[in-house]
C-alpha cells in the first residue's frame, strides 16, 4: 500500500499564500523602519530593479506630450493658413477695386461701378448678374470692363439690375485691332471640352501676319457697340492659315486680358463713353496707342 502523500492541490495553495505573506511582512517592516532607511531602499530598487518599469512610463508620458504639443502645432499652423489665405484674398480684392476706383476716376461719369453676382444656375455658365440697371442709365449692349480689360456685354436690363455676357458665350464677337492699328479683325470665343477650356481666337487678313504678344484692343467707329481702345488681349500664337481655294485669312489664339470669374465688381461703360469725348478717355486707359494708329480708322462693314 503506496504512503500517504497530502493532496497536491492542497499543498499549491497553501505555497501560493506564502508569497503574499512574505510581501505584508516586507512592506510593515518598511513602514516601521526610519525615513532615511526607507529613501535609501526606495532609491536602490528605481536603480535597479524598477529601472526598466521607470524608463518605459517616462517614455510613454513623453510620446504623451510630444503628441499633445504637435496636435497644439498643427492646430495653429492650419489657423495661420487659414487666416493668411482669407488675408491674401481680402487683399487681392481690395487691390481690383482700388484698380476699378482709379479707372472709374480716369474715365468720367460714364463708367459706372457695379457689383457682379454668378447665378451658378445650369445653362448660365456665360452669365452674370450686376446690381444696376436702367435707374442707374444702363442700357442694353454696354459693354462691361475691369481694370484689366474687357469682360463682356450687356444683354438684358432691368429697373435695378442687368444681365451679362461675358467673352465665354458663344455669341460673343468683338471688332479689335493690333495696338499699332496695322491690323483689324474679329475675335470671338472657342469652345473646349470644359468652360475654363474656352479661349480667344481672331481672324485676320492674311497678308496681315501678326506677331505673338502683340496688344489687341476693340478699334471702335461709327456703329460699333464698343468704344476704341479697350484691352481685349494679347496674341499668344498662331492658330490657322489659309490659302488658296478654302479662303485668304490667318487665325491666331488670343490670351484673355480679363478673366470673368475674377469679376467681383466691375464698370458699365454708358452711352456717354460713345461720344466724341467719351471715346477720346477710353483710347488711352488700357493700352497708349501711337499717334499714327489714333489718326488712322477701321475698315468699313466691321461688324
Amino acid at each position: 500500500m503506496p504512503p500517504f502523500e497530502p493532496d497536491k492541490i492542497e499543498a499549491r495553495d497553501r505555497r501560493a499564500l506564502v508569497l503574499p505573506l512574505v510581501f505584508v511582512l516586507l512592506s510593515f517592516l518598511l513602514l516601521v523602519l526610519p525615513m532615511p532607511v526607507q529613501q535609501r531602499i526606495s532609491s536602490v530598487l528605481r536603480g535597479s530593479v524598477l529601472s526598466p518599469f521607470i524608463w518605459t512610463q517616462e517614455s510613454l508620458n513623453q510620446a504623451g506630450v510630444r503628441a499633445q504639443d504637435l496636435a497644439a502645432l498643427q492646430a495653429r499652423l492650419d489657423s495661420a493658413v487659414a487666416a493668411l489665405a482669407e488675408h491674401r484674398t481680402l487683399g487681392e480684392e481690395n487691390d481690383r477695386l482700388r484698380g476699378l476706383l482709379e479707372l472709374q476716376e480716369r474715365a468720367g461719369p460714364g463708367f459706372i461701378g457695379a457689383s457682379a453676382l454668378y447665378p451658378g444656375t445650369p445653362g448660365s455658365e456665360s452669365m452674370f448678374l450686376i446690381d444696376v440697371g436702367v435707374a442707374d442709365g444702363v442700357q442694353v449692349n454696354d459693354p462691361v470692363v475691369v481694370t484689366d480689360g474687357l469682360v463682356g456685354l450687356v444683354r438684358e436690363v432691368n429697373a435695378r439690375t442687368s444681365t451679362v455676357m461675358d467673352w465665354t458665350h458663344p455669341d460673343f464677337r468683338v471688332s479689335v485691332m493690333t495696338v499699332d492699328g496695322e491690323t483689324f479683325g474679329i475675335v470671338e470665343p472657342r469652345s473646349g471640352d470644359f468652360r475654363e477650356e474656352t479661349r480667344l481666337f481672331m481672324s485676320v487678313p492674311y497678308h496681315e501676319p501678326v506677331d505673338s504678344d502683340v496688344p489687341v484692343v476693340t478699334s471702335g467707329g461709327p456703329g460699333l457697340l464698343y468704344p476704341r481702345g479697350i484691352l481685349v488681349g494679347k496674341v499668344s500664337g498662331l492658330a490657322e492659315s489659309e490659302a488658296g481655294d478654302a479662303g485668304w485669312r490667318r487665325s491666331y489664339w488670343i490670351e484673355p486680358a480679363a478673366y470673368p470669374g475674377n469679376a467681383t465688381h466691375v464698370l458699365v461703360l454708358t452711352g456717354a463713353t460713345r461720344t466724341e469725348e467719351g471715346a477720346a478717355r477710353t483710347e488711352t486707359l488700357w493700352v497708349p496707342l501711337d499717334a499714327d494708329s489714333a489718326a488712322s480708322e477701321p475698315p468699313e462693314g466691321e461688324p
